[in-house]
């Protein structure tokens, strides 16, 4: 598993939760302070963001923070 590989996972659950909740990337982006292009790039797992953006995040969302980082404990690390 590389760093890269953990960033999409977490990505592509934030997206999946956004969707399901029905808002949009800006508005969620609007609601967390940060531009929605970032928003973009960290739901595309293309950078890395942190662990207090994260739990930003699922506040906005809604959710407990260990939703959003889900099933990472079960992926193995080479």
């Amino acid at each position: 598993m590389k760093k890269i590989e953990v960033s999409e996972i977490v990505g592509a659950k934030i997206r999946k939760i956004r969707n399901e909740k029905g808002l949009s990337i800006q508005n969620l982006a609007y609601e967390i302070g940060i531009e929605y292009t970032q928003l973009s790039r960290i739901e595309r797992g293309k950078i890395n963001t942190s662990i207090f953006q994260l739990f930003v995040i699922s506040r906005a969302l809604q959710v407990n923070f260990s939703e959003i980082i889900e099933g990472l404990d079960k992926i193995e690390f080479q």
